[in-house]
Protein backbone atom coordinates (compact mmCIF):
# COMPACT_ATOMS: atom_id res chain seq x y z
CA UNK A 1 0.00 0.00 0.00
CA UNK A 2 1.48 3.36 -1.01
CA UNK A 3 1.28 6.56 1.01
CA UNK A 4 -0.37 9.51 -0.77
CA UNK A 5 2.16 12.15 -1.83
CA UNK A 6 2.09 15.14 0.54
CA UNK A 7 2.30 17.39 -2.51
CA UNK A 8 -1.01 16.16 -3.94
CA UNK A 9 -4.01 18.24 -2.95
CA UNK A 10 -5.91 15.34 -1.35
CA UNK A 11 -3.08 14.66 1.12
CA UNK A 12 -1.98 18.27 1.60
CA UNK A 13 -5.22 20.09 2.42
CA UNK A 14 -8.02 19.26 4.85
CA UNK A 15 -11.38 18.59 3.19
CA UNK A 16 -12.91 21.95 4.18
CA UNK A 17 -9.99 23.87 2.64
CA UNK A 18 -10.06 21.72 -0.51
CA UNK A 19 -13.78 22.46 -0.87
CA UNK A 20 -13.19 26.18 -0.40
CA UNK A 21 -10.39 26.22 -2.96
CA UNK A 22 -12.38 24.19 -5.49
CA UNK A 23 -15.21 26.73 -5.35
CA UNK A 24 -12.80 29.10 -7.13
CA UNK A 25 -11.91 26.59 -9.87
CA UNK A 26 -12.88 26.41 -13.50
CA UNK A 27 -12.28 23.41 -15.74
CA UNK A 28 -9.82 23.72 -18.63
CA UNK A 29 -8.23 21.39 -21.17
CA UNK A 30 -4.81 21.45 -22.82
CA UNK A 31 -4.00 19.56 -26.00
CA UNK A 32 -0.92 17.36 -26.10
CA UNK A 33 2.13 19.54 -26.75
CA UNK A 34 0.47 22.77 -25.52
CA UNK A 35 2.72 25.17 -23.68
CA UNK A 36 0.93 26.02 -20.41
CA UNK A 37 3.42 28.70 -19.37
CA UNK A 38 6.97 29.81 -20.08
CA UNK A 39 9.76 30.54 -17.65
CA UNK A 40 9.89 34.30 -17.02
CA UNK A 41 6.20 34.89 -17.87
CA UNK A 42 3.60 36.45 -15.60
CA UNK A 43 2.32 33.95 -13.01
CA UNK A 44 -1.31 35.00 -12.65
CA UNK A 45 -2.94 31.57 -12.34
CA UNK A 46 -2.27 27.97 -11.36
CA UNK A 47 -3.75 24.54 -12.06
CA UNK A 48 -4.48 21.22 -10.42
CA UNK A 49 -4.23 18.31 -12.84
CA UNK A 50 -7.39 16.20 -13.17
CA UNK A 51 -5.99 13.82 -15.78
CA UNK A 52 -3.01 13.64 -18.10
CA UNK A 53 0.65 14.50 -17.67
CA UNK A 54 2.32 17.90 -17.43
CA UNK A 55 6.10 18.27 -17.55
CA UNK A 56 8.01 21.05 -15.86
CA UNK A 57 11.17 22.27 -17.53
CA UNK A 58 13.97 24.74 -17.01
CA UNK A 59 15.66 26.84 -19.69
CA UNK A 60 19.27 25.82 -20.30
CA UNK A 61 21.16 28.32 -22.48
CA UNK A 62 22.42 26.77 -25.70
CA UNK A 63 20.43 23.56 -25.15
CA UNK A 64 16.89 22.27 -25.27
CA UNK A 65 14.89 22.94 -22.09
CA UNK A 66 15.57 20.27 -19.46
CA UNK A 67 12.52 18.41 -18.16
CA UNK A 68 12.82 18.31 -14.37
CA UNK A 69 9.56 16.68 -13.31
CA UNK A 70 6.35 15.10 -14.58
CA UNK A 71 3.06 15.83 -12.84
CA UNK A 72 -0.18 13.87 -12.82
CA UNK A 73 -3.63 13.81 -11.26
CA UNK A 74 -4.04 15.84 -8.08
CA UNK A 75 -0.78 17.72 -8.48
CA UNK A 76 -0.23 21.46 -8.46
CA UNK A 77 1.04 23.07 -11.66
CA UNK A 78 2.56 26.44 -10.89
CA UNK A 79 3.80 27.80 -7.57
CA UNK A 80 5.15 31.20 -8.59
CA UNK A 81 1.70 32.84 -8.38
CA UNK A 82 2.02 33.03 -4.59
CA UNK A 83 5.33 34.90 -4.36
CA UNK A 84 6.15 38.36 -5.68
CA UNK A 85 7.08 39.25 -8.35
CA UNK A 86 4.77 36.42 -9.55
CA UNK A 87 7.02 35.35 -12.41
CA UNK A 88 7.25 31.73 -13.57
CA UNK A 89 10.50 30.11 -12.45
CA UNK A 90 9.99 27.03 -14.64
CA UNK A 91 8.06 26.25 -17.82
CA UNK A 92 5.22 23.74 -18.23
CA UNK A 93 3.94 21.69 -21.16
CA UNK A 94 1.10 19.21 -21.60
CA UNK A 95 2.77 15.92 -22.56
CA UNK A 96 -0.59 14.22 -23.04
CA UNK A 97 -4.06 15.69 -23.32
CA UNK A 98 -4.62 17.33 -19.93
CA UNK A 99 -7.79 18.13 -18.03
CA UNK A 100 -7.23 20.51 -15.15
CA UNK A 101 -8.80 22.89 -12.69
CA UNK A 102 -7.62 26.45 -13.23
CA UNK A 103 -7.48 29.10 -10.50
CA UNK A 104 -7.12 32.86 -10.75
CA UNK A 105 -4.17 33.70 -8.47
CA UNK A 106 -5.49 37.11 -7.41
CA UNK A 107 -8.81 35.60 -6.32
CA UNK A 108 -7.12 32.82 -4.33
CA UNK A 109 -4.73 35.28 -2.66
CA UNK A 110 -7.76 37.36 -1.62
CA UNK A 111 -9.39 34.24 -0.13
CA UNK A 112 -6.17 33.49 1.73
CA UNK A 113 -6.02 37.03 3.12
CA UNK A 114 -9.67 36.88 4.25
CA UNK A 115 -9.25 33.57 6.13
CA UNK A 116 -5.88 33.14 7.89
CA UNK A 117 -6.40 29.39 8.54
CA UNK A 118 -7.18 28.80 4.87
CA UNK A 119 -4.25 31.02 3.85
CA UNK A 120 -1.89 29.16 6.16
CA UNK A 121 -2.98 25.77 4.77
CA UNK A 122 -2.53 26.90 1.16
CA UNK A 123 0.84 28.48 1.98
CA UNK A 124 2.03 25.29 3.67
CA UNK A 125 0.90 23.21 0.70
CA UNK A 126 2.64 25.42 -1.85
CA UNK A 127 5.75 25.51 0.35
CA UNK A 128 5.80 21.70 0.50
CA UNK A 129 5.46 21.54 -3.29
CA UNK A 130 8.27 24.07 -3.73
CA UNK A 131 10.61 22.13 -1.44
CA UNK A 132 9.87 18.93 -3.37
CA UNK A 133 10.36 20.64 -6.76
CA UNK A 134 13.64 22.25 -5.71
CA UNK A 135 15.01 18.87 -4.69
CA UNK A 136 13.71 17.15 -7.84
CA UNK A 137 15.14 19.91 -10.05
CA UNK A 138 18.53 19.72 -8.38
CA UNK A 139 18.72 15.94 -8.78
CA UNK A 140 17.57 16.06 -12.41
CA UNK A 141 20.05 18.78 -13.38
CA UNK A 142 22.89 16.89 -11.69
CA UNK A 143 21.86 13.75 -13.58
CA UNK A 144 21.88 15.67 -16.85
CA UNK A 145 24.92 17.91 -16.50
CA UNK A 146 27.25 16.81 -13.68
CA UNK A 147 30.25 14.74 -14.83
CA UNK A 148 29.17 11.72 -12.78
CA UNK A 149 25.47 12.48 -12.26
CA UNK A 150 23.87 13.09 -8.89
CA UNK A 151 24.89 9.74 -7.50
CA UNK A 152 21.30 9.18 -6.44
CA UNK A 153 19.26 6.23 -7.47
CA UNK A 154 15.81 7.62 -8.18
Amino acid sequence: MSTPSPTRIAAALPADHRTRLMEAAREVNFAEGSRIFREGGRADRFWIVRSGTVTLDVHVPGRRAAVVESLGAGELVGCSWLFRPCTWRLGAEAMTPVRAYEFDAERVRALMDADPAFGYAIGQWVGQVLAHRLHATRIRLLDLYAPYGSGSVV
